[in-house]
């Protein structure tokens, strides 16, 4: 929440002292916007819930808030979450929120120093828009709410053991897990005389390898055999995927950001080879896959805004706000891609819009 409505609050406070404290058992407007600010502060306490008419009497009187989005890289997935979250939080708020939308360009030390200046600013909440914003975000501040998405597994983004799936404190948001182990089962699905699977992943990121880790087990109980293909960022990305489609059959990329802003470039090794892609998302799919078990990105942003406007308007207590999910998953393919490796896909897979 802006400061301006409390300073307004405190000034008139001052030169009005004798007249507010004979009509202090009142509400009057001097005081309103510092009365709704205590209101939510002991509702997020106490984890109240606010029904809509109070949240439509906050923003109507005044209120207004800043929300800091820290965005990891761009790419189409990430876009898309960013997008629906601000599309969900204006319908929701409308005029009584702007946005400070920065993106890191895949830098993580860059995304501690956006999360910095919005502490600086003493922003209302922080959007992580992946992982290592939200590592970022973790470490930058434990009062000012901020909510993730395009999160994998929050334990272990955050260093949680045994997570409960409610991580606690100003930390909560969405995940954008999808099923794995069915994952596993469509590559069987599409290619079950292949023998070799490659696992192509950033090193740097966590989630990626939990992923991987999980998929080489469903995998491997399937028949196939699995190696590991780690890169460490995009500079030794091509050697590695030369290397990976050399030695597979096919290759499985999980929700990875790097790999899905370089999605092209895997693209122009793997295809020319004749080595398909099982992605993790539809995004990379769309770049270098020729078939995903995805989520909708857009609508995990918006399910991410619903939860930030309870926060804002002191609706909800972030504290004890479970991780979210994506609703539904749909098996997509890459038709252009399919036709130039010649796979022929089962008509429940739906394509992907070019």
């Amino acid at each position: 929440m802006k400061k301006s409505a409390k300073l307004l609050s405190m000034a008139l406070a001052a030169s009005m002292v004798l007249s507010m404290a004979a009509c202090s058992g009142g509400a009057g407007e001097t005081t309103t916007a510092e009365t709704t600010t205590v209101a939510a502060s002991e509702e997020t306490t106490t984890g109240a819930t606010a029904d809509s008419s109070e949240k439509t009497e906050n923003t109507a009187s005044g209120d207004t808030y800043t929300v800091g989005i820290c965005q990891l890289v761009q790419h189409d997935a990430l876009d898309a979450a960013t997008q629906g979250f601000k599309d969900a939080l204006v319908e929701e708020l409308g005029d009584a929120v702007t946005f400070d939308e920065q993106n890191a360009q895949g830098d993580s030390n860059t995304c501690s120093t956006i999360i910095n200046s919005f502490v600086s600013s003493d922003v209302d909440l922080i959007l992580a828009n992946a992982t290592p914003a939200l590592q970022a975000a973790q470490a930058g501040t434990n009062e000012i709410p901020v909510l993730g998405t395009s999160v994998t597994e929050y334990g272990v983004a955050l260093g949680i053991d045994d997570f409960s799936g409610t991580v606690g404190g100003n930390i909560s948001g969405t995940s954008d897990l999808a099923p794995l182990d069915e994952q596993a089962a469509m590559l069987n699905e599409l290619f079950p005389d292949a023998k070799k699977v490659g696992l192509l992943y950033c090193s740097a990121e966590a989630n990626s390898q939990y992923q991987v880790d999980t998929v080489k087990t469903a995998l491997e109980e399937l028949g196939y055999t699995c190696e590991y293909y780690a890169f460490s960022d995009s500079n030794d990305l091509t050697t590695i995927v030369t290397k990976a489609a050399e030695e597979n059959d096919v290759l499985y990329v999980p929700t990875d950001n790097t790999a899905a802003a370089n999605a092209e470039l895997v693209n122009n090794v793997c295809q020319p080879a004749g080595v398909p892609v099982i992605a993790g998302e539809e995004g990379i799919c769309r770049g270098c896959g020729v078939a995903t078990l995805s989520i909708s990105y857009y609508d995990l942003g918006v399910g991410t805004g619903k939860m930030a406007a309870k926060i804002l308007t002191g609706e909800a207590n972030i504290s004890e706000m479970p991780i979210e999910y994506a609703p539904q998953f749909t098996k997509k393919y890459n038709k252009s891609l399919c036709d130039a490796l010649g796979i022929t896909i089962p008509e429940d897979y739906v394509a992907i819009e070019e």
